[in-house]
């Protein structure tokens, strides 16, 4: 999707192209390297795959001139076939239509209105085998429009289901599609699994394959996944260097993607700027007055909670010894100056990916993705100092699936699993990004709502119960559905986390022993 950031990089991209034009100096060359490799990294992290794959076969092909001062200005043949795919870029990023999906659930005046998701289609001449998948998907708001191969849509952003034709040009089909839809996301449904038919599929436009023994709910859980896009916070990095200049290049360069910065020159700061700042990633110049880079990163990997905070070391120095001895005592990577601000940019993104990886797994429930039971409460610690300073409401729920060990008992323990994953997708689709929505523990939930009175938090949970209630969940050859119960309390007349998860328990206790499957409030 075509979003104002995107049209922004695209500008700073083609204006730095011009420039380069008029003046095929290295310097521009560099400015434009970094305007292709952020459109890129905006698109690669949005759902416009397509347009993210033209964008970095356009970076490759940049990279590859890159070069150095005596490398510029670049041939005219390699200048006017760059200005070929920077048109053809830009064409598309213009006539990129967004097409969204309203959720089918709105919360009104609670304020708790999910954001919209992109469209979903099913392309197929044969849509009734592919009904069952149709109603798991509506179960969870995600409603499918039908197209046939005959009439298939342009400039389309969304995900397409495709039940591949039966033609021997089927592979063409596909390629038009994806040609005509960059924007969008392609699976097909039901391939045979063999390597020579995914090979021709992945090939001619495909994004992901769903192979012919993948069940419906298996289905659902992946496109769910894929449709889960995830906001973080902009990425931090703490630079550590003498050198002024140094501090400039660098902040210019990461500022290109978005990345915060914070720059100190007296080593001595360092442990009052980690804590202040909380940094995803620490760039160390080697050599600074009175103190390197290793006793920095030495003295930092003292205190256990910076233990895997990446260490990256910016420094002239080439000898190898020295370098293998510096990641030795306490680096994550070597980066020698001058640096290639593109290189640079990958390095840091690669390094904070992995670490907020390793700290999600950390902080999240294996099982469903939500938060795990201590973070969950942390979190609800912050969004009520937050509502108690700004004197707005937050509303508190704790639910829990009735009658569930009878299916861990009749249906066995992974059908269990499935149940529990299908109440955290469908609570996920519903809430907003500011609501804290974690696994208590086992078959139970806590959702907390800032900005919610009791009341506008009861609407909302009574129709995610209804919702619930309404999934046919498959087994064998037929189906079976569950519910679950919930209690509510609510701040401000309940003024402390854990006063108001007892509460809400309590509340869930009450709404249990009167004939589960209803909401309760404190």
């Amino acid at each position: 999707m075509t979003t104002p950031n995107t049209r922004t990089k695209l500008s700073t991209l083609l204006s730095a192209w011009e420039a380069y034009c008029r003046d095929p100096h290295f310097e521009h060359f560099v400015e434009f390297a970094l305007g292709v490799n952020t459109l890129a990294e905006i698109l690669r992290t949005g759902s416009s795959v397509g347009l993210a794959r033209i964008s970095q076969d356009l970076e490759q092909e940049a990279l590859g001139l890159f070069g150095g001062p005596d490398s510029h200005p670049i041939s005219d043949e390699a200048r006017s076939q760059l200005a070929e795919h920077i048109r053809g870029l830009t064409q598309l990023l213009a006539g990129d239509a967004p097409v969204a999906q309203q959720d089918r659930r709105q919360h009104g005046s609670s304020g708790c209105t999910p954001p919209a998701a992109p469209g979903l289609y099913l392309v197929s001449d044969h849509a009734l085998h592919w009904q069952d998948l149709q109603a798991q998907l509506g179960y969870f708001g995600l409603n499918i429009q039908r197209i046939s191969w005959q009439n298939l849509p342009q400039q389309v952003q969304g995900f397409f289901l495709l039940d591949l034709p039966a033609s021997p040009h089927w592979q063409a089909q596909l390629a038009t599609l994806r040609r005509q839809n960059p924007a969008s996301q392609l699976i097909a449904l039901g391939l045979d699994s063999e390597f020579e038919l995914m090979h021709e599929a992945l090939k001619h436009g495909c994004d992901h394959c769903f192979p012919r023994h993948m069940t419906h709910p298996a289905m659902v859980a992946h496109i769910l996944e894929l449709q889960d896009t995830l906001q973080e916070e902009a990425y931090r990095v703490l630079i550590v260097d003498d050198s002024v200049t140094a501090h400039a290049l660098i902040r210019r360069a990461l500022a290109e993607q978005g990345i915060e910065t914070r720059a100190i020159s007296e080593p001595s700061q360092v442990l009052d700027a980690l804590r202040d700042f909380q940094p995803d990633l620490l760039l160390l110049d080697m050599y600074m007055p009175g103190c390197t880079g290793v006793e920095v990163a030495r003295i930092i990997r003292q205190h256990p909670e910076y233990l895997s905070t990446p260490i990256v070391y910016l420094s002239g120095e080439t000898d190898l010894a020295l370098q293998v001895e510096a990641l030795r005592l306490g680096g994550d990577h070597f980066l020698t100056k001058p640096f290639n601000p593109v290189f640079l940019n990958a390095i840091v993104k690669s390094k904070i990916e992995r670490y907020r990886t390793l700290r999600r797994s950390m902080q999240h429930d294996s099982l469903t993705g939500l938060l795990n039971h201590t973070s969950s409460k942390t979190q609800l610690d912050m969004a009520l100092e937050q509502c108690r300073q700004q004197q707005k409401p937050l509303c508190v729920a704790m639910l829990d699936i009735d009658h569930f060990k009878l299916v861990n008992d009749r249906y066995g323990h992974p059908v269990g699993d499935q149940i529990i994953r299908s109440l955290a997708w469908l609570l996920k689709k519903r809430v907003r990004s500011q609501d804290i929505l974690g696994r208590y523990g086992g078959e139970e939930f806590l959702l907390a709502l800032p900005g919610a009175t009791l009341s506008q938090g009861f609407t909302v949970l009574e129709l995610l119960r209804q919702d619930f209630a309404a999934i046919h969940h498959p087994y064998g050859d037929g189906y079976f559905q569950l519910s679950f119960s919930c209690g509510m309390a609510a701040f401000p007349v309940i003024d402390s986390r854990e006063a108001l998860i007892q509460a809400a328990d309590d509340a869930l206790y009450r709404a249990k022993h009167a004939g589960r499957n209803r909401v309760e409030c404190a």
